[in-house]
């Protein structure tokens, strides 16, 4: 039997329960010194100098500055904007001064609280909204990173016009494991660097201009969790413990704390969107106007392909004949924002699914009504002008509400036995993620896959790490498949750079997608390597290997090949945005305490479009805690900046997220729509679960209270405010 579409338990399961799985703060090479970070106190400042206290024992120390840079001061990206280090100028609160190694991490803490920044205060530009254009400059001559505009059909005179606003802030990742990175010297100079991170071939690329050369390999430690929060930041410790390194001569060890993690690294970028619709009295979408402006902080990093995502989505699954987006993403004096989960979706979604929620109210109808009303279908044309086929909203739509009807209702206890007084609401949303990079990335980046025998048994080479999704489980699923052979004579190479050729980095809901079609592509590669090798016309593996008398290793690899169907102008922004799309519905069930304003969360329901569920099992988790993170976006998660524009609640008693005791029972349908251009039909799963959940808990609270919010999060305290509004 095919172990494609079977719950095949994960290959890193047990490592991870049994505690061997090595993660970056388990492994200490020999004489290993310890980093650690010294941050700007302000948000925008001349630095005039750093200032050691006398009065501490500075032996055993090592003090590393921009001045040590061996080549460009630049952590690269997409842009050379951000240094390794502060130069001359700080442009947010918490950017990194300087570094200090120490025989003990205490050590290394206890020196850099002993450095002072002494900087001459410079006026700080901390709201977005005001940023475009502002006489205080901080990036280009406009502080705009990105601007896009996408037109089409014209203008409606006559109708309904329904206009609101819809405002998202941050978003902390919070991965179960802090950022951390080990650099260790080579004996041909270059360096190996170990650590917690997405993206390995990222790193090379983003130290190069700094070291001024490539001789470095990257490895990929057991990583707990990334949420895009360990795509880009990780070059940026990494550029630190190579500095540590280059002057200490040892390795160094860089572990971030809770609370530094949380100040000083990338995040969802809040936003403001704004709706204009024109409508008929029957609900039919004429005319979508739709504006965002997105906070990127400080600088470049992943900005503009978020900004680029958010619009592309701000349509949402709705055939409308006449639509005019915008959007403009700019530079502020906050830490820089970069990739999360979802990458710029779900602040789209929530804006569109809370304006669908407005007509609804304004014309008086159902919201599932309105949607019904607008869904797209196949054949119909989206903004960027690409045909929609496989559309699956109707389809998700329906298997939520059957299994959210079906489900049974049984009493719900409330904290306190029931005596606070709550309303009881349900929600529902809808909504689509494209699937891989926009348009033309793939054929850009080319990702590669390799595979090699090992007696029997085969073993992936690949760049795409596992950070918590399954990867080491799915691909030996799609190898072992299309081999005809047992997924335990399939295993995964370690993830590093020397050794795995650039499978692209792992985002984007394109790893399964998009590099398991490549691997299946392999698996074809080293089938037909045999073929020609033996001169056996069959395509049985095991065969193919007893007919095999050649002892030279064999390797295969194969690469993504643009099959040209899709056509896309990256400067326009017309054509095929995306190789396939997922649709979803989220069904939410809550009580709402009238004294508190605290949202009790009983039932969540979802339909899920995946393609091809290689593991059903590991779609499952990733549907299930992909819905948690983003019900915590909804009601618990709030970023509390401070006027330098510092996160003052960097501690997990004041930043809350959902634990097991607040998440609810999960209803979980998995939706198959094949992508013929995925490994047998399967679309991305990873981030389409964030889109969904948060506006239709808003649509619950109003069905419950009749509050409206529009904002996230929808707080206690602002539901509270809701309430003594609307009484």
């Amino acid at each position: 039997m095919s172990p494609v579409g079977t719950g095949v338990p994960r290959a890193d399961g047990p490592a991870k329960v049994t505690g061997d799985a090595l993660y970056v703060d388990d492994i200490r090479p020999t004489g290993c010194l310890y980093g650690a970070t010294v941050r700007s106190p302000r948000a925008h400042g001349k630095i005039l100098g750093l200032e050691r206290d006398p009065n501490f024992d500075w032996n055993g120390i090592t003090v590393v500055t921009a001045e040590d840079i061996p080549h460009q001061n630049v952590v690269f990206l997409m842009t050379e904007d951000q240094p390794a280090l502060a130069d001359g100028l700080v442009r947010h609160v918490e950017e990194p001064v300087a570094l200090v190694a120490a025989e003990t991490r205490d050590r290394a803490l206890a020196a850099a609280k002993h450095i002072r920044v002494i900087l001459e205060d410079l006026p700080a530009l901390l709201d977005a909204e005001i940023a475009e254009n502002h006489e205080i400059k901080i990036y280009g001559d406009d502080n705009v990173f990105k601007r896009i505009t996408i037109d089409k059909g014209g203008q409606v005179e006559n109708g309904i016009v329904i206009e609101g606003e819809y405002r998202v802030q941050h978003q902390e990742q919070l991965y179960i494991e802090p950022q951390g990175m080990i650099s260790v010297p080579r004996e041909d100079g270059g360096l190996t660097l170990l650590g917690s991170m997405q993206c390995p071939f990222y790193i090379v690329k983003a130290l190069a201009p700094m070291l001024g050369h490539k001789r470095m390999n990257v490895v990929q430690a057991t990583t707990g969790g990334g949420f895009g929060g360990k795509e880009e930041y990780p070059s940026m410790l990494a550029a630190h413990a190579a500095l540590l390194t280059l002057k200490t001569g040892k390795p160094v060890k860089m572990i971030y704390r809770r609370d530094e993690d949380l100040r000083a690294t990338t995040k969802r970028h809040p936003s403001v969107i704004k709706i204009r619709s024109v409508v008929g009295e029957d609900g039919t979408l004429l005319q979508w106007d739709a504006s965002i402006i997105m906070d990127g902080g400080a600088y470049n990093t992943l900005t503009p392909v978020v900004l680029s995502r958010a619009i592309l989505h701000l349509t949402g699954p709705y055939r409308c004949a006449n639509q005019h987006l915008s959007g403009v993403a700019v530079a502020t004096h906050t830490p820089p924002n970069g990739a999360f989960r979802g990458f710029g979706a779900p602040q789209a979604m929530f804006a569109v699914e809370r304006h669908m929620d407005r007509i609804a109210r304004h014309l008086d109808m159902d919201p599932v009504a309105i949607r019904q009303h607008n869904l797209v279908v196949d054949g119909d044309i989206s903004v960027t002008g690409q045909v929609l086929t496989d559309t699956g909203a109707q389809v998700v739509l329906d298997q939520a509400l059957e299994a959210a009807e079906a489900a049974v209702r049984t009493p719900h206890k409330h904290p306190g036995g029931g005596i606070g007084r709550y309303a009881r609401g349900r929600g529902v949303a809808l909504v689509f993620h494209g699937c891989g990079f926009t348009g033309n990335g793939e054929a850009a980046i080319k990702g590669k896959v390799g595979l090699e025998l090992e007696g029997r048994c085969v073993r992936i080479l690949t760049a795409s790490t596992d950070i918590g999704q399954g990867v080491e489980t799915t691909f030996p699923q799609i190898a072992a498949a299309e081999l005809g052979i047992s997924v335990d004579r399939v295993s995964n190479a370690p993830h590093d750079t020397a050794n795995v050729p650039d499978s692209g980095p792992t985002v984007a809901s394109r790893t399964c997608m998009v590099v398991g079609g490549v691997l299946q592509e392999a698996a074809k590669k080293l089938r037909s390597a045999l073929q020609a090798e033996t001169g056996l016309d069959t395509n049985d593996f095991d065969d193919l290997l007893m007919a095999r008398t050649n002892t030279i290793p064999l390797r295969v690899q194969a690469e993504y090949v643009d099959s040209g169907k899709f056509i896309w102008d990256n400067d326009t922004y017309q054509g095929d945005a995306y190789p396939a799309y997922g649709w979803s519905c989220s069904i939410v069930d809550l009580d709402v305490d009238l004294d508190t304003g605290e949202v009790l969360y009983r039932r969540f329901v979802s339909a899920t479009d995946v393609g091809k569920a290689i593991n059903p099992v590991i779609v499952e988790g990733q549907i299930e805690g992909g819905s948690i993170q983003a019900l915590g976006y909804a009601t618990y998660e709030e970023v509390v900046l401070d006027d330098q524009g510092r996160m003052i609640n960097d501690r997990l008693t004041n930043y809350i997220i959902p634990t097991t005791l607040d998440s609810p029972e999960m209803i979980t349908r998995i939706v198959e729509i094949p992508y013929t251009g995925g490994p047998f039909g399967a679309k991305g799963i990873g981030e389409i679960p964030m889109d969904g959940p948060a506006p239709a808990v808003a649509q619950a609270i109003e069905q419950a209270t009749g509050v409206v919010l529009d904002i996230l999060p929808m707080t206690p305290e602002r539901v509270l405010a809701g309430l003594e509004i609307s009484t």
